[in-house]
């Protein structure tokens, strides 16, 4: 099947593939929106995860077959079973998300209620960490995620459309921390999983490549163009004793480096715009309140029923003035924004200051920071990205972020604090504001 996407132009499916497309649990992303609230600000931001999840599993294929053009694999078959194992991974990362994404995870179940089996199995691997990892707290997008790809319609029409990839390898590409069973990942002595690992998830991963590309065009802006031709061309692969890790030549490290201030820019200007904050915000007050009766159900077929369309349609019937605020577009509005790379204790204060006037206050706190290295889990922070250097021979493969200085210059936190009220006491608001001596 031909796909005609805005982005990367034709991209193909195949038939096997096309079946999971078909399935009423991928079909349900078409009514989950990449952005959530963006849209707001950012009027043509309406692309949905189902278009940004084909696109990724597009690029995780090229980047695959750049990556080991060359590679000695002890069969031919063994190249196409990996690929297609990381590009059903790479299809099917995203399906877990929830209605208006991250926001709606505050009313998920627990994740008992989810039932899901290879969390189980991971019990007899697993130490205590993962012990508590696996138990005793809510669900989230990932958990979901997993339930779908070994325990829903999916697994099936995966099972009976790929003989030779069980779900759980799918599984392991998607979540790093989960027990593999056995070698299939490994051929001639050599484990190929933490690369394809990476190819999926990473600091230069191939959901990344699209999201970065796909949400700029959308919005309209030239933050998140990045020059992906050069970065595929030289990705490449690097041997620790029997593992391959992904590799960048020395020569694209430049493109790496404006790659993360891309996205850097996105985090800043895109996706924490104050018009998308403000409606998370709202909707977080709605779903926190003791009159939501919006919760997200455990049971994996109810929750295929649950999208964005779904969420809206009960904000409107809600009587909350939270969820009232959201289904009018009467979002509360920006009286102060700060833009700091330390804690500061002014927002606090004016906050208070306008609560003492009788002021209904909002005060957002967004952090962002150039790369997730810094507070990685175990799991990702073993997952090593090398850069390499073929036209010098003497040279030693080094870890990335010991190979640019991009990662010290920017390793600070960015910190934008605003604070919002109603827009019918903004004026109020705004004279207060400017007798505090603050």
């Amino acid at each position: 099947m031909e796909i005609r996407d805005p982005i990367h132009g034709s991209i193909y499916y195949a038939e096997p593939e096309v079946a999971i497309l078909d399935t009423a649990e991928y079909q349900r992303l078409r009514a989950i929106k990449q952005l959530g609230f963006s849209e707001m600000s950012f009027p043509g931001a309406t692309h949905n995860r189902y278009l940004h999840s084909v696109g990724v599993a597009h690029m995780v294929g090229r980047v695959f077959d750049s990556i080991f053009r060359i590679y000695p694999f002890s069969k031919p078959s063994v190249k196409t079973r990996l690929r297609q194992t990381v590009r059903l991974a790479a299809l099917l990362h995203d399906v877990g998300h929830g209605p208006l994404s991250h926001t709606t995870e505050t009313v998920m179940p627990q994740l008992s209620e989810l039932k899901i089996k290879v969390y189980d199995e991971e019990q007899k691997w697993g130490d205590a960490a993962h012990t508590v990892m696996y138990k005793n707290r809510r669900a989230n997008h990932e958990d979901y995620t997993i339930k779908y790809v070994t325990d829903s319609k999916i697994s099936e029409t995966i099972e009976k459309n790929f003989s030779d990839i069980a779900p759980i390898y799918i599984a392991c590409l998607i979540d790093k921390a989960l027990h593999c069973p056995d070698d299939f990942f490994v051929d001639n002595g050599v484990d190929f999983r933490p690369i394809l690992s990476q190819l999926v998830s990473s600091e230069i991963d191939a959901d990344r490549m699209d999201y970065l590309e796909r949400d700029s065009y959308f919005c309209g802006t030239n933050y998140g163009k990045i020059d992906s031709h050069w970065l595929i061309q030289n990705m490449t692969f690097h041997r620790v004793e029997d593992k391959l890790y992904l590799a960048l030549n020395r020569r694209a490290l430049y493109s790496f480096d404006d790659f993360l201030i891309s996205r850097h820019h996105m985090h800043l200007m895109v996706y924490g715009h104050h018009k998308s904050i403000i409606y998370e915000e709202m909707l977080n007050r709605y779903l926190t309140s003791p009159d939501c009766t919006f919760q997200l159900p455990g049971n994996i077929d109810e929750y295929t029923l649950y999208n964005d369309y779904r969420l809206h349609e009960h904000l409107r019937s809600a009587d909350n003035p939270w969820a009232q605020r959201i289904a009018q577009r009467r979002p509360f509005k920006v009286l102060l924004e700060q833009h700091n790379t330390t804690e500061s204790d002014r927002p606090e204060m004016v906050k208070k200051a306008l609560e003492k006037e009788g002021l209904e206050v909002i005060w957002a706190s967004s952090h962002a920071r150039l790369s997730k290295y810094h507070t990685a889990s175990p799991e990702e922070r073993a997952s090593t990205i090398f850069v390499v250097d073929q036209l010098d021979p003497w040279s030693h493969p080094t870890p990335i972020n010991q190979s640019t200085e991009i990662f010290r210059r920017y390793e600070g936190t960015r910190i934008i604090d605003r604070i919002y009220v109603a827009p019918e006491e903004f004026e109020r608001a705004d004279k207060i504001l400017r007798n505090l001596k603050i």
